[in-house]
């Protein structure tokens, strides 16, 4: 037994080791915008050995796997200490997520865990799941964590086993370590995708926040809400405005909200969000950019039509499938952005960019005229102006 015991332990560290140290590539050419790469990031098999089985071979002989792990995805993101961090939600086999530090020297590879998961203080009985927690590097100082605390809805009819409620959980730490958590947000709607703003506005705290009339469904959530908090120690909504809206036959219908905090530029404050709408198939989740001003972060400056990054190939497919979701991006001191995304609720993947060509792809992109046919003269601007270049010989 210990010769099986041994070969199969070998045969697991090698396979592991191969898979986190294994280069990732740039899929090229692209679309000019971005660039995808080959392989995930991270997937449920980067999860450390060791929290997934018993590695002693007494209590062990089989080397089984004990707790099984589902998914890793929907992760925040943070440059710390010259590494490129992800908060990841990991969902085990008992469909619990929980949170958990990856780490990798250069944000495209080599992603390895801390040695152990983020334990959150264990502040309300009721709160059954947490996840997709959004990070923030605050000009107070703290670093803030915003994320879904859920929980059964206490007036679900009986027997009722899937109504759920969500809020807001927030947590703060100084070193990523030590974590303390603060009440949850008080809110008179659901909030599931709360986002705060790096920077002070009028002396106080803002968010980025999605009403819904219910867990699942916006209802009169308009989209993508603003409001503005007196302390984050006892966080509440007392107002709020949707800034960015929701649309008929649009990418974001059904549901939009808010990804990352957003990325202050020269020309604007940049943000991603998703967008939802439904077909044939269930919703569909894709990514999209817009810009905001300086001046007022709630006046949209520039927003491109259509989506930025949809589900392609195995990104399709997963345990929620056609759905792409971020929570994290990177932009780096060169100016690079490094986009951490999920796909189908089951792995992270990175895009990488820079912020002239996001800037650019903002401004010059054309918005969604909300009918066919401003998609097509769009398009038709776009042949005439391309007869001009052609005609006088440009090059390169």
């Amino acid at each position: 037994m210990n010769k099986f015991y041994n070969k199969r332990l070998r045969i697991l560290q090698e396979a592991h080791e191969t898979l986190i140290t294994r280069p990732n590539k740039k899929i090229l050419p692209g679309n000019g915008i971005f660039e995808r790469y080959e392989y995930p990031v991270l997937t449920n098999e980067h999860i450390p050995l060791e929290w997934r089985y018993d590695l002693n071979p007494i209590t062990n002989p089989w080397l089984m796997e004990r707790i099984g792990v589902n998914a890793a995805m929907n992760s925040g993101a943070i440059k710390w200490n010259g590494k490129y961090l992800m908060v990841v939600r990991v969902e085990g086999n008992d469909r619990k997520s929980f949170f958990a530090i990856a780490e990798s020297p250069n944000g495209i590879d080599n992603f390895r865990f801390w040695e152990y998961p983020i334990q959150l203080p264990d502040t309300d009985p009721t709160e059954t799941n947490v996840y997709d927690m959004r990070l923030t590097a605050h000009e107070d100082g703290w670093i803030y964590g915003i994320f879904c605390s859920e929980s059964l809805d206490p007036n679900a009819a009986p027997g009722d086993l899937s109504s759920a409620v969500a809020k807001a959980g927030i947590v703060r730490t100084k070193d990523l370590k030590n974590w303390e958590r603060l009440p949850n947000l008080i809110s008179k709607s659901q909030q599931r995708n709360v986002v705060l703003h790096p920077e002070f506005v009028d002396g106080k705290y803002a968010l980025y926040t999605r009403p819904q009339d219910s867990f699942i469904d916006a209802g009169n959530g308009g989209g993508i809400g603003w409001a503005l908090i007196d302390d984050m120690t006892h966080a509440e909504v007392k107002e709020e405005t949707i800034i960015n809206h929701r649309y008929y036959h649009t990418i974001k219908e059904v549901k939009n909200g808010e990804g990352p905090h957003p990325i202050k530029t020269p020309k604007g404050w940049l943000h991603l969000a998703h967008g939802v709408r439904a077909c044939a198939a269930g919703l569909r989740y894709v990514l999209y950019l817009y810009m905001t001003s300086l001046e007022d972060p709630t006046k949209i400056i520039a927003e491109p039509g259509g989506y930025l990054l949809a589900p392609v190939d195995e990104e399709r497919i997963g345990d929620v499938s056609n759905v792409l979701f971020s929570n994290g991006w990177i932009a780096d001191e060169d100016g690079t952005v490094y986009i951490y995304y999920a796909s189908s609720d089951t792995r992270m993947h990175v895009a990488t960019s820079s912020l002239d060509r996001l800037i650019d792809y903002c401004f010059h992109t054309p918005a969604d005229g909300l009918r066919s046919a401003a998609s097509v003269e769009n398009i038709c601007k776009l042949i005439e102006a391309n007869k001009y270049v052609t005609a006088e010989k440009v090059y390169f």
